[in-house]
């Protein structure tokens, strides 16, 4: 007699299995989900909000050094007395600019470059950021009053810096003003600027 070996197969039901994803694929979905819209939300925030600017030179030393990069808030309201600046304003130079807001719109400023002393509408600034005293003349004349819509600005590294001290530089007119340095995005961990100085 002719044995028969009986074979059972098991029923898969093919639509239930491929709706129920491994836990392996569900994780990895979910991670990459995740990095996606961290990717584009970081994208917007970068574009729209803030820009990335490098440091290239000496002029704003000790609060910059050449090759830090800085974080720039591009939506800028206003500009004010203190501020640290991205300007694109077309140069001799033919390069943006990084420089401290000293005067805006309708202030006077002086400069006394005996004592090295600045002075905006009769007050001489307390600058506690630069790397010293303003001795370096140039061919601007002062006193001086900054045009309204314009800003005056000069490096913290004051006898190293080309600025509006030159005609070569001059009154910054604000619509070439990038944006307002927020913080330095690097070296890593050295992320405070002395952007509050009045």
């Amino acid at each position: 007699m002719r044995k028969t070996e009986q074979f059972e197969i098991p029923y898969i039901d093919f639509e239930i299995a491929a709706s129920k994803p491994s836990k392996t694929w569900k994780f990895v979905y979910e991670w990459l989900d995740s990095l996606i819209f961290a990717f584009i939300t970081i994208l917007i925030v970068f574009t729209f909000c803030f820009r990335i600017v490098g440091v290239s030179g000496e002029s704003m030393v000790p609060t910059l050094q050449n090759g830090d990069w800085l974080a720039v808030r591009a939506i800028n309201p206003s500009i004010d007395r203190g501020d640290i600046v991205v300007i694109t304003q077309p140069n001799s130079l033919h390069e943006p600019l990084i420089k401290r807001v000293i005067a805006v719109g309708g202030d006077t400023v002086d400069i006394d470059f005996v004592e090295g002393t600045v002075t905006v509408n009769g007050e001489v600034l307390s600058e506690p950021y630069i790397n010293e005293a303003t001795h370096r003349m140039s061919d601007v004349a002062f006193p001086i009053t900054v045009p309204e819509g314009h800003v005056f600005v000069m490096g913290d590294n004051r006898n190293e810096s080309l600025d509006s001290r030159s005609t070569t530089v001059g009154f910054i007119d604000t619509r070439y003003i990038l944006g307002v340095a927020e913080f330095r995005f690097y070296p890593f961990g050295d992320w405070k600027l002395d952007n509050n100085a009045k």
